[in-house]
């Protein structure tokens, strides 16, 4: 991970982006939802933009985990921290994982609406 000046943020090379540390940033429900949104929009969103029900910090962990194992990319537009969800490279990675994993996601949802 390389950052070249402190405004810039680390992120993982696609090369260096690693299963299990994808799979734990994917395993939290509050990450789940944020990729999920993310997913779903395709779009470019800043960390207030995803209304999480913790802490400022905590927020700014989950958005670390999330960064940092490569699940998405984050940039300062003027001081908010925008993100969007590194798709295309997960799955040239891990064809078929994200897709599966929102599917599951999703399904397990409407089974807690249901029931």
């Amino acid at each position: 991970m390389t950052a070249a000046s402190s405004r810039e943020l680390a992120h993982p090379r696609s090369e260096d982006i690693a299963l299990e540390e994808v799979l734990h940033a994917l395993s939290d429900p509050l990450r789940l939802s944020v990729v999920t949104e993310l997913a779903s929009t395709g779009g470019e969103f800043p960390c207030s933009h995803f209304p999480l029900p913790v802490t400022k910090s905590t927020t700014t962990h989950h958005f670390r985990v999330l960064r940092e194992s490569g699940v998405i990319q984050q940039w300062y537009r003027g001081t908010a921290k925008y993100n969007r969800l590194r798709g295309e490279e997960l799955d040239a990675l891990f064809p078929g994982l994200l897709a599966a994993i929102l599917r599951a996601s999703a399904a397990q949802s409407a089974r807690r609406t249901d029931g």
